[in-house]
């Protein structure tokens, strides 16, 4: 069984077990579990469910490796560069973006 998730403005797809980074959201420190109910398909070989945009009732259940606080992680670092042309203007800056890591532990459908 797989679905398609949407979190943080972007789409994953996802089966029971897979281990993946999302956007960073604000999850209590103590807690074990998230649930994402943002779920926009559900498959399972011959049955497919389609939300109109989400379907109903569907949820998926991920747990973090040890705990919230140890499941944030760092991106690759990005090197954006800005410049004006003629003008002798450059700008380099650096960006370095935090994930939550999380495994999948149930799909819901």
């Amino acid at each position: 069984m797989y679905a398609v998730i949407e979190q943080g403005g972007k789409q994953y797809k996802v089966a029971e077990g897979d281990c993946i980074n999302i956007e960073l959201t604000d999850v209590s420190p103590d807690a074990e579990t998230v649930e994402l109910d943002k779920v926009l398909f559900v498959g399972d070989g011959e049955k497919v469910k389609i939300g109109t945009p989400l379907v109903k009732g569907a949820k998926v259940v991920a747990s973090f490796k040890a705990s919230a606080e140890d499941a944030v992680v760092k991106g690759k670092k990005l090197h954006p560069t800005y410049f004006t042309r003629r003008k002798n203007t450059r700008k380099r800056t650096g960006h370095r973006q935090k994930f939550l890591q999380i495994t999948i532990d149930k799909i819901q459908a």
